[in-house]
């Protein structure tokens, strides 16, 4: 019993492992010796529809319309489209402000959610490529240039580009988000000359216009959205010059809160379009799926496990678990630390780390469960709509759930020590 609970427990440790660092290192280790770009290039001046998504963007929206009609691309080849979830602070009366500059409002009313608010304006456009994107993703001159050129390739359905944050340095959650971003950019970088990027990403991706599938009200569009394409058979490409900037949300708690309805609505979605996890229908990106986004969102459960199963093992005493215990222990002694210094942002990284991690994955899980529930957040308010809009309360189940954790591998390293 006790062999088989080792085995179980270093396996759940070793998962996390694997999912934060084998997977880059063998992502690497593959695309040695591999072109940094893996398919055609060109310069193309496709009609491209630009899509900007709003709910209650005031105090950004002009700024994002200026940027839009700034852009070097042929002003004949390229239409602007606001589509409004239902706005009641003025975004909409601003974007028709801007119709005689080519700008089209769609507005949707009810709060459907910014998917239902794409199928609505999707049956409205024409055109080759359409770009999606933020109200608050500023784009630089070229972005849209840089996206349409790698449709030069065939095989390419879609092209992701860098969002890069601004205020990556302005305080301690903007360090740990930057950070992280920094990380999964390269990922994608490695994907992406593999076989295809997991993913898009709301404030910039493009996509083929003949390959968009309407979505369901629940799906997370850029998500679901790729991967409908690469089931069709088309690749997915990441353009690292084709950027754009923002902002961070600012605060731990609205990070978080961010995650958790990424993770609740994108877990659903990947068991909607399950046939890309079959190696057989999509080869190396199958993977590279699971690999970076199902085992990730599982890494909560594995590390739950793994700590239950090190303490039971501790207090057993045996040296190499309570070791892990200890640290788990610091781990989460940190985390507790962080928490209590949420609001200074000029927290350390010795506890800012901890912090964002624990709380990331507590509200990971707290997302899996919901969509196990079968609840699902279908729209969404801006973390920058107001101090306290969006964000969660940190102190609530999250420290709950510590104060347990504590007690748990306090009492059990304690008595695995003494035994």
């Amino acid at each position: 019993m006790t062999f088989l609970l080792v085995v179980l427990t270093l396996c759940c440790l070793a998962l996390p492992g694997y999912v934060y660092a084998g997977y880059p290192i063998l992502l690497w280790l593959l695309c040695r010796g591999r072109p940094a770009v893996t398919h055609r290039q060109g310069p193309l001046t496709p009609r491209v529809a630009l899509v900007i998504s709003c709910y209650n963007e005031i105090g950004v929206i002009r700024q994002k319309l200026d940027n839009a009609l700034a852009l070097d691309y042929p002003g004949d080849r390229l239409t602007i489209w606001v589509v409004s979830d239902g706005s009641d602070d003025g975004t909409d009366e601003v974007a028709r402000e801007y119709a005689d500059r080519g700008v089209r409002l769609v507005r949707q009313e009810g709060r459907l959610g910014k998917t239902m608010g794409l199928n609505l304006v999707l049956e409205e456009i024409p055109g080759d490529i359409v770009v999606f994107s933020d109200a608050n993703a500023m784009y630089a001159t070229d972005a849209i240039r840089m996206l349409v050129r790698n449709f030069q390739d065939p095989e390419v359905g879609y092209v992701v580009g860098a969002a890069l944050y601004t205020d990556g340095a302005s305080g301690a959650s903007a360090r740990n988000e930057g950070l992280y971003w920094r990380y999964e950019l390269a990922i994608k970088t490695m994907e992406s000359r593999l076989s295809s990027v997991v993913g898009g990403d709301g404030a910039i991706y493009a996509i083929r216009r003949r390959l968009w599938q309407p979505l369901q009200q629940r799906d997370i569009n850029d998500f679901v959205n790729p991967l409908q394409i690469v089931a069709q058979g088309y690749r997915g490409v990441f353009d690292p010059l084709a950027r754009c900037y923002e902002e961070t949300a600012g605060e731990f708690s609205k990070e978080i809160s961010r995650k958790e309805r990424i993770v609740n609505r994108s877990i659903r979605g990947l068991m909607r379009v399950r046939e890309v996890m079959n190696p057989s229908r999509s080869g190396l990106f199958a993977w590279q799926v699971v690999s970076h986004k199902l085992l990730r969102w599982l890494v909560p459960l594995f590390l739950a496990v793994g700590v239950l199963g090190s303490a039971i093992l501790a207090s057993q005493g045996l040296w190499l678990f309570q070791l892990i215990t200890a640290g788990a222990l610091v781990v989460v002694l940190a985390a507790g630390g962080g928490h209590l210094l949420r609001h200074n942002q000029g927290m350390p990284m010795l506890f800012s780390a901890p912090y964002y991690f624990v709380m990331v994955n507590l509200y990971a899980l707290k997302g899996i469960w919901r969509a196990l529930q079968g609840q699902t957040q279908v729209t969404w308010t801006s973390a920058r709509a107001s101090e306290s809009g969006g964000a969660v309360s940190v102190w609530g189940s999250g420290a709950v759930l510590w104060l347990v954790t504590l007690a748990v591998l306090v009492g059990s390293l304690g008595w695995g020590v003494w035994k």
